[in-house]
């Protein structure tokens, strides 16, 4: 059986956490409430125990539940770890790890994905500091729910309504099912830049950071898949679960992925670079007066050697990152390549280094324009797209 935990914060939104429970058992899950001091303010312990059929767990330190069921074990005997509802206090706690009671303890030390559902004033929603909080979250893997537009119990209206508790639930299922939907899939990603050396201190390269593949692969993970990631120099750390693989220049990250060639997909990210020097100097190269003449050699096409080689995945999918009539140019690199999709960016309007992207994507049906959203969305979305395919009969 599945399980959650639920961690009820304070508000007047507490009583709906009542149907979240109810919902969750409906469909199976068992629920395990954690209340805070706030939420029993306006929901009572009994009425939750009842509903769940749990005991309610609301202090750190208490002998008896330590002795039955500790609070790093309650953190980790979990599939999910829902916030329902969540505070802009208790998301601030969070964003900053605290571990000031048994809630932020619990959420500071579960290994397990996180559902935040959150609901507050709009004023405190909209505010800087919960909207820095809120994107802190989400680049550590925080998934959201809501809020919602709608009238408040202060009079307000605006953003800030706790969703639906059917939305909510909708949402923890979700989770729960994507954690197995690829499990004995091998999937291939290759991020970040390449650097190909001119002489020992200078290299031709690009600006990619990275952070569009890293979220690619985090993503697949949580869906159960086993990663090797093959990836440029970047600043970021690797994605829990994923096996990196870090390389410089092009012929290195060829080179790995041939030797990793055994997997169901390959997704290329990487923004390899197109040349690299002839024949690079073994010393600095001095200023003389005049500008050094470059020859250049065109460096090896990992995407089109992958989508020809004898071990070819069944998915492969490219990224194009282009400056002008984008889909013009995607639609002919997908058909030079020969890979099955093609996701394509206008990388003119700062797309490098930056937390969010717009892209489209490309198949054989055609092409489907993605709204602008976060590189950790986009690497939600395109995981749910491998997920279909491999579904298909």
């Amino acid at each position: 059986m599945k399980r959650v935990l639920l961690i009820v914060g304070g508000g007047i939104a507490a009583y709906k956490a009542l149907d979240v429970i109810r919902l969750l058992r409906a469909e199976g899950v068992s629920v395990r409430p954690v209340m805070t001091s706030s939420a029993k303010e306006f929901v009572t312990p009994l009425s939750l125990e009842a509903l769940a059929g749990e005991r309610v767990h609301d202090v750190l330190f208490a002998p008896t539940q330590e002795s039955e069921i500790g609070h790093i074990r309650l953190a980790r005997d979990a599939d999910v770890v829902l916030v329902c509802p969540a505070s802009a206090n208790l998301m601030a706690r969070m964003a900053h790890g605290l571990a000031d009671d048994l809630a932020t303890t619990l959420l500071l030390a579960t290994t397990v994905p996180i559902v935040v559902a959150p609901a507050m004033n709009v004023r405190m929603w909209e505010h800087a500091a919960t909207q820095a909080n809120i994107a802190q979250l989400i680049e550590r893997g925080v998934q959201f729910v809501g809020p919602d537009n709608g009238s408040m119990a202060c009079g307000e209206v605006g953003m800030g309504r706790l969703s639906a508790p059917e939305a909510i639930c909708r949402a923890v299922l979700a989770v729960m099912k994507r954690d197995n939907a690829l499990q004995g899939k091998r999937v291939l990603v290759t991020a970040g830049p390449t650097r190909e050396p001119l002489d020992p201190v200078r290299f031709l390269s690009n600006h990619s950071s990275g952070k569009q593949g890293y979220a690619i692969a985090e993503a697949l993970v949580a869906r159960g898949a086993d990663v090797v990631l093959v990836s440029g120099p970047v600043s970021l750390p690797a994605p829990r679960g994923v096996t990196r693989i870090s390389v410089e220049t092009a012929d290195e990250m060829l080179s790995a992925c041939t030797h990793n060639l055994s997997v169901d997909a390959a997704i290329c990210t990487a923004a390899v670079s197109d040349w690299r020097a002839k024949a690079a100097a073994d010393q600095k190269i001095k200023k003389t007066g005049a500008p050094p003449v470059l020859e250049l050699s065109e460096n090896p096409d990992i995407l089109a050697s992958i989508c020809r080689h004898e071990q070819r995945p069944a998915l492969v999918v490219g990224f194009a990152a282009e400056t002008e009539t984008v889909l013009q140019h995607a639609t002919a690199k997908r058909l030079r390549k020969g890979c099955d999709w093609l996701v394509a960016n206008d990388v003119s309007t700062g797309v490098f280094g930056a937390d969010h992207n717009r892209v489209t994507l490309l198949t054989a049906r055609g092409a489907a324009e993605w709204p602008q959203m976060s590189k950790r969305a986009v690497g939600e979305r395109l995981a749910e797209e491998i997920v279909q395919f491999f579904n298909l009969p």
